[in-house]
């Protein structure tokens, strides 16, 4: 008797494919021949084989992203992702704490812009966005800063954003030489990619800054 499970190399060639991707020979798994609305080859979980085509579709286009934002303006929609805005910049005055049994965050100060802009000298800060965002099942969220930023010697870190999660987050903002940042500037780009994932967010930032 033979084995339930087999793998086969063979070329796209059935007519239930999409006809994007007939005549592409990748390996794929016999028994999890399955293909999204979107035309790509779905993983198999027990090989994991998928086409070349799948990979290239990993990241969601700016419009499906925009829907995950508000408010969003269409100056803000890219190709790949979405523009973020600086809603408020602060500064941590006192020390934090992350440990095994819990995590503090240390006592900030707001910072006031002049005729509404920041002038931030050398430092860290902390950039507060002015988008909700809420992260789709089957996705997880990153955050990059725009060039124009780093091209000012400025850098923005962030953690992933994993499904689930809903807030109006924030960024750590390193600043390496002075610079004039006007609240509501377009200061990074949120972009979205497919991703497995068991359970969702719900950590204690979940919902954070929602009105």
């Amino acid at each position: 008797m033979g084995s339930p499970l087999s793998v086969s190399s063979r070329s796209h060639s059935s007519p239930s494919r999409p006809a994007s991707t007939r005549n592409c020979p990748v390996v794929v798994c016999s028994i999890s021949e399955g293909w999204c609305g979107r035309g790509k080859r779905r993983r198999c979980d027990r090989h994991g084989f998928a086409s070349r085509s799948a990979s290239r579709g990993m990241y969601e286009s700016g419009r499906y992203v925009a829907r995950q934002l508000e408010p969003v303006a269409d100056e803000q929609i890219q190709p790949n992702g979405v523009d973020l805005t600086l809603a408020a910049v602060e500064r941590q005055r006192e020390p934090g704490r992350i440990g095994t049994d819990g995590k503090t965050v240390g006592e900030r100060e707001t910072m006031e812009p002049a005729d509404g802009v920041y002038r931030l000298e050398p430092g860290a800060y902390i950039a507060r966005y002015g988008e909700t965002i809420a992260v789709p099942d089957d996705h997880v969220g990153f955050v990059y800063p725009r060039s124009s930023l780093m091209r000012n010697s400025c850098m923005l870190n962030t953690a992933v954003w994993d499904a689930g999660y809903e807030g109006r987050g924030e960024g750590l903002l390193r600043v390496g030489h002075t610079i004039e940042l006007e609240a509501g500037a377009r200061i990074a780009q949120f972009v979205l990619a497919e991703a497995d994932h068991e359970g969702r967010y719900d950590g204690t930032y979940q919902g954070e800054r929602i009105e």
